[in-house]
Parts: C-alpha cells; sequence; structure tokens
C-alpha cells in the first residue's frame, strides 16, 4: 500500500461567505478553488473543502475532530480572535477531561460540530 499524504473532507456551509470568513478568522488559509468551492489549510497542509452547499439534514450531522499539539494554547488563541461575537451561531466551550485526553467543541456558523482534542 503506498503511503497516504492526506483526508480532506467537504462539508457545506449555510451561508458560504460568512464561513469562509469564519474560517480565515480562525486561522485556516484559504484557497479559492471556484466560486462555490475554497479548500482551507491550516499547519502541515492539513485541510478541508468548504462548499456553497446546504443540506441541513447534512450540515447539522457533520462533525471534525481537529487533533492539536497545545489544547490550552489553541482554545485561548479562538477565544481571543473573538469568534462567538463576530459570527451569529459560533459557540465555543469550555476545554473538558476525558478518559483518552481532552476536549472541547466549536460550532462554526452553519452548525457544523468541530471536536477539538488533545490525546493523554
Amino acid at each position: 500500500m503506498s503511503s497516504i499524504k492526506s483526508i480532506r473532507p467537504f462539508i457545506g456551509s449555510k451561508n458560504f461567505t460568512e464561513s469562509r470568513q469564519f474560517y480565515t478568522q480562525m486561522g485556516f488559509t484559504e484557497v479559492v478553488l471556484f466560486h462555490n468551492l475554497s479548500y482551507f489549510s491550516i499547519e502541515d497542509g492539513f485541510g478541508f473543502y468548504l462548499q456553497d452547499a446546504y443540506v441541513e439534514d447534512w450540515v447539522n450531522n457533520t462533525m471534525l475532530f481537529l487533533e492539536v499539539k497545545q489544547i490550552q494554547t489553541f482554545h485561548e488563541q479562538l477565544v481571543h480572535r473573538n469568534l462567538q461575537a463576530l459570527f451569529s451561531g459560533v459557540r465555543i466551550s469550555p476545554i473538558k477531561q476525558e478518559a483518552w485526553g481532552q476536549q472541547f467543541f466549536l460550532h462554526d456558523p452553519s452548525g457544523i460540530l468541530w471536536h477539538v482534542g488533545v490525546f493523554m
């Protein structure tokens, strides 16, 4: 089997322009591919495709897990970016200790749920 370089999920957006702004403010770098599709990457080329497509059941059931090296630092960076005040519907939970590590939750403007965590 050959080496795998990446996995890039496609996610939807309720308001494509707002979601693009949100992910840029979050710290991702955007590459516009088409008028209705962008690729967002962060450190070491990890990323996802954001589509100008909204299917309520799909978006409301989309969850992504972002593993980070230092959860406290990443959480503080997101809180200091004031995302909750800048974008309607955005929520950032406190960090919780779990049996496997730590995590917090981030809801994007469309309702996509991000699990941000660090494993022990």
